[in-house]
């Protein structure tokens, strides 16, 4: 690991806290087998873009992201082959200082920011293992065709709020593209359906398009869905997206709390075509799925609103596929 000069030498208490997340993630995550499996992750990073270049931000500091909380980001970030990141900010030094402590057998692809009031100055990032996964060529923004939705003249009215990302990666003889969306929330549910519709449209064509070439398409992202069974979640689903059963309950957000439905939001989701007549199905044999969940394991005492600045607000998801076959 090429770790910069600021960054070699963590206090005791940063060091303890990275070992008990690294004990954590030995038991939740499954290690990376050469030439065997696939380990694809999605995580909303809570505004992630600057950094306070201290170990420790202290009442004064902005932002509250500090080396401690990257160096925790890396040690998950670390166990996955590829990781789509939603809410990269315009200011990339937070990134980039994870790219720098990862090492040189890591890269990323990067959108532009979504300007606007909307577009929160966000981007979408991956963040991938080079020793394990290597791009194949494509990578774009997803727009609306102008037949769907009857546009009006101006069609760019109705393009999405923060524009969807795909990228293609090859692992072993396995082609996949990723598609990363973080849908805009809105005053309303109705305020996101639209772009759920959309993005479920969009992915079934392109699947339809590419079949000849045998690519596997993999959604990924924060839909700001609520539940499995809601119109919001419906429209998601409707062109056939399937979402692992190992994910259903899994919780999404620090503030998810068992037994009060009001805090269980799951707005982040990983999920592809499966069992659908008309839409190519994945061939990448899916193996199992989870979460991370760093509560109660680091930064001990930091307020759940602090906790979401510095590390985040959502819990990463992730899936394993078998890629030797």
């Amino acid at each position: 690991m090429n770790i910069p000069t600021e960054l070699a030498h963590p206090p005791e208490h940063v060091l303890e806290d990275r070992m008990r997340l690294r004990a954590y993630l030995d038991e939740c995550v499954p290690p990376k087998h050469l030439d065997r499996n696939l380990l694809i992750a999605t995580w909303n990073i809570q505004k992630f873009g600057s950094l306070t270049k201290k170990w420790s931000a202290g009442p004064g500091d902005s932002p509250k992201r500090d080396y401690h909380a990257l160096l925790l980001i890396e040690e998950i970030v670390s166990r996955f082959d590829v990781i789509a990141v939603q809410e990269v900010m315009s200011d990339l030094r937070a990134l980039r200082t994870l790219m720098k402590v990862l090492g040189r057998e890591w890269g990323f692809l990067l959108t532009d920011v979504n300007v606007g009031d909307k577009g929160n100055d966000e981007r979408i990032a991956y963040v991938y293992d080079t020793r394990r996964v290597r791009p194949s060529g494509l990578a774009c923004e997803l727009v609306i065709p102008e037949e769907e939705g009857n546009p009006p003249a101006n069609a760019f009215q109705h393009q999405f709020v923060r524009t969807p990302y795909a990228a293609s990666f090859i692992s072993r003889h396995k082609t996949f593209i990723l598609a990363s969306c973080h849908i805009y929330y809105g005053k309303s549910a109705q305020d996101r359906a639209g772009e759920l519709r959309a993005i479920a449209r969009m992915m079934a064509g392109w699947a339809r398009r590419e079949k000849a070439w045998g690519h596997n398409f993999i959604l990924t992202g924060d839909f700001n869905i609520d539940r499995r069974g809601d119109p919001l979640y419906d429209a998601f689903t409707s062109t056939g997206l399937t979402v692992p059963e190992d994910l259903h309950n899994l919780p999404r957000t620090i503030f998810a709390r068992e037994g009060k439905p009001e805090t269980e939001k799951f707005y982040d989701q990983l999920a592809w075509f499966k069992d659908t007549a008309d839409v190519p199905q994945l061939t990448l044999e899916y193996v199992r799925g989870g979460y991370v969940n760093f509560l109660g394991r680091v930064m001990a005492g930091v307020s759940l609103r602090s906790l979401g600045f510095r590390l985040s607000d959502h819990f990463p998801l992730w899936v394993e596929f078998r890629v030797d076959r």
